[in-house]
């Protein structure tokens, strides 16, 4: 016996089914893609067999590779006219736009997809249009039927042959679907009111349709479990219109299957919309998290920069805080772009800082080289000369202006430091050799290193004898003269060393019997002004012996601003001597 199919109508009105409510999935973020990994993605969906369905990826694809374009060509400093959001950029392929080749390529791939799309769209609406046609051919068929008015044995298998038809139908358009299926289910249920239909046949025909609802529910009930809800939605909504294609059951069954199945549904629906809560809080989160990070490279991007250490150290943070980004999901499809573009740009902006810095300081190192090799001809040029006394003050000179020229490029600085401290050494060596008896240089030193000896052997009295001491071993000094260059900064050491052990004229008085000598304010503050000066001297010399080494750049940066902190200290420590002497003259 055939199935008798009767619509459940009073159920069916009833029937609620969650919509996202312009919540969508998240789609893929094609902004962060490179203009070949969009045509890469454009190829594998124009290759893939339900790439009719995916026309909004097809859309997305393209808009997100033009306006990588775009940006592209800016940054190259083409020319490019702003365009809305879909619309083509205009083809230029001349041979000064290097974008022109993948610009061609995608643009032929993109018009043969949109070709074949629009062709898909057109035989999709005329099945559609031919399926509306076939299904009022059916309405026509039934409503004929029902005017027969014959015996149910004769009318009930053509009936049925009828709903057959019916199912086998597929889609109509749209705006057609509710009205062509009122219409049918109309003359169904006016079928069933004029058959006097025998109550076994009806009876069995209830049963089939018990039997099919049911299997309905446990269907749902086992998307209910699904842990895929979005997938468990669509599901769910094709047995929903499955369901509106089986008649009714007994009516003694007919609440109960129904509430059995709008149970199940109700789960899927706060699942689903559960589902899209959590993930609007999520992308929230997402958000906030995203706008931290911004703030942190925003700051970092304005930081003031002094030199190629610390923009390594920003770097290094900045990549950082970049490979944090990428472990972050999406914020919202209206917030995703905006808080995307406002991370690049503070990004751009740090490293076309950077880049200007070491624009600037590759000059900057260029322009030292040119000195430094200025300063190299000058000193071969003076090395031969005979005016020792002129000379040695010109090469003094040369020396100074060396240390205050910055930085050179590494494979030009430790070239450069032997091709000028050799043009030195020849100099001096050839004046220490043709010095007269009264610039007896190695002697001069003798004389001052015995002098020393003597001072630091000298045993403190601490009275004013100590005084007197000291003044006669300064007025020796001063009365020995010049020692070779070579040993002038050891021999001023040595001396500063052996004068800090003797106090001064000041204090021998007052501390007269104490047991040791007591120092005044004054000849503290001198004695650290002597100290600085020789960590000066320190400095300089470790300057040059840097210089003679790879990689020390940062050594010698170290130094020279040790220099400059130790020279600041020096005038203010002149400063404070000159204000106490002038105290001390008027008392």
């Amino acid at each position: 016996m055939s199935e008798v199919i009767i619509p459940d109508v009073e159920m069916a009105s009833d029937v609620v089914v969650a919509e996202p409510a312009e919540i969508a999935e998240p789609a893929v973020n094609y902004s962060e893609k490179t203009l070949a990994e969009l045509v890469k993605l454009f190829e594998d969906l124009v290759q893939n067999e339900d790439r009719m369905k995916m026309s909004k990826d097809a859309e997305a694809i393209k808009a997100a590779f033009y306006k990588r374009l775009i940006k592209e060509k800016q940054e190259a400093g083409l020319a490019v006219q702003e365009v809305e959001q879909g619309e083509e950029v205009s083809e230029d392929v001349s041979e000064e736009n290097p974008f022109a080749p993948i610009e061609k390529g995608f643009k032929e791939s993109y018009n043969k997809y949109k070709k074949e799309r629009s062709e898909y769209n057109r035989q999709l609406e005329k099945e559609r249009e031919d399926n509306l046609a076939a299904k009022e051919t059916v309405i026509a068929d039934l409503k004929a039927l029902l005017e027969k008015q014959e015996d149910v044995n004769a009318t009930f298998p053509a009936f049925r042959e009828i709903q057959n038809r019916w199912r086998a139908v597929g889609p109509v358009p749209a705006q057609n679907y509710r009205n062509i299926n009122d219409t049918y289910q109309l003359y169904v249920e006016q079928f069933y009111d004029m058959v006097k239909i025998n109550r076994e046949l009806r009876d069995l025909d209830f049963k089939k349709n018990l039997e099919a609802k049911e299997k309905f529910c446990e269907m749902a009930e086992g998307l209910a479990e699904s842990t895929d809800v979005i997938e468990a939605f669509r599901e769910l909504q094709k047995l929903h219109e499955q369901w509106k294609e089986y008649g009714p059951v007994a009516k003694e069954f007919r609440e109960s299957v129904w509430d059995r199945f709008k149970a199940a549904t109700a789960v899927v629906n706060k699942k689903y919309q559960a589902h899209f809560e959590g993930l609007k809080e999520q992308q929230a989160e997402n958000l906030a998290k995203k706008t931290v990070l911004c703030e942190k490279v925003e700051e970092i991007a304005a930081r003031e920069v002094a030199d190629s250490n610390q923009w390594n150290v920003f770097s290094k943070e900045i990549e950082d805080i970049q490979k944090e980004w990428r472990t972050i999901g999406f914020a919202s499809k209206k917030d995703n772009q905006k808080i995307y573009d406002r991370f690049r740009a503070a990004c751009d902006h740090f490293y076309g800082r950077k880049r200007e810095f070491y624009t600037e300081y590759k000059d900057s190192i260029n322009a030292n080289l040119e000195k430094k090799i200025e300063l190299c001809e000058a000193a071969e040029a003076l090395k031969t000369s005979t005016e020792w006394k002129k000379a040695t003050d010109q090469f003094i000179n040369l020396q100074k202006q060396w240390k205050e020229i910055g930085a050179v490029p590494r494979k030009k600085s430790e070239q450069l430091w032997k091709r000028f401290r050799a043009a030195c050494d020849e100099f001096f060596a050839e004046r220490d050799k043709n010095a007269k008896p009264e610039n007896d240089f190695y002697g001069n030193l003798k004389a001052k290193r015995h002098l020393i000896e003597e001072m630091n052997s000298y045993e403190l009295k601490g009275d004013a004898a100590d005084i007197e001491a000291l003044k006669d071993f300064q007025k020796r000094w001063q009365e020995i003269g010049f020692v070779p260059f070579k040993e002038k900064d050891n021999v001023a050491t040595a001396y500063k060393e052996a004068l800090s052990r003797f106090p001064s004229s000041r204090n021998s008085g007052r501390n007269r019997g104490t047991g040791r000598p007591q120092i005044s304010e004054k000849d503290r503050l001198i004695k650290k002004y002597n100290a600085l000066e020789q960590d000066i001297v320190t400095y300089e010399n470790n300057i040059g012996f840097f210089a003679m080494s790879k990689n020390s750049e940062p050594l010698i940066r170290q130094m020279q601003d040790r220099i400059a902190e130790a020279k600041s200290e020096l005038n203010a420590l002149a400063e404070q001597i000159r204000s106490l002497s002038e105290v001390s003259g008027q008392e």
